[in-house]
């Protein structure tokens, strides 16, 4: 899992979503520091998401990006 902490962002930095060391995230978009907080678990290639709130998502990491939500997001 190491290989996948740290922060993901879009090409224009709207949305960022860090990935924690204790498999928690907090998605920020646009001014919004904190719109989505809850756990992942990544599994292999896929990464499984469990917001706060009760929604789920997934995504997929392919040669080091990270493609979650129709976004593609770059390890900053």
């Amino acid at each position: 899992m190491s290989a996948h902490l740290g922060l993901w962002c879009t090409a224009d930095d709207h949305v960022r979503q860090e990935l924690r060391p204790d498999g928690r995230y907090v998605e920020a978009r646009g001014t919004r520091e904190a719109a989505y907080t809850g756990r992942y678990e990544v599994t292999g290639d896929r990464i499984e998401y469990w917001d706060d709130t009760g929604f789920t998502a997934d995504g997929v990491f392919v040669a080091g990006i990270l493609h979650h939500g129709g976004m593609v997001m770059h390890r900053r």
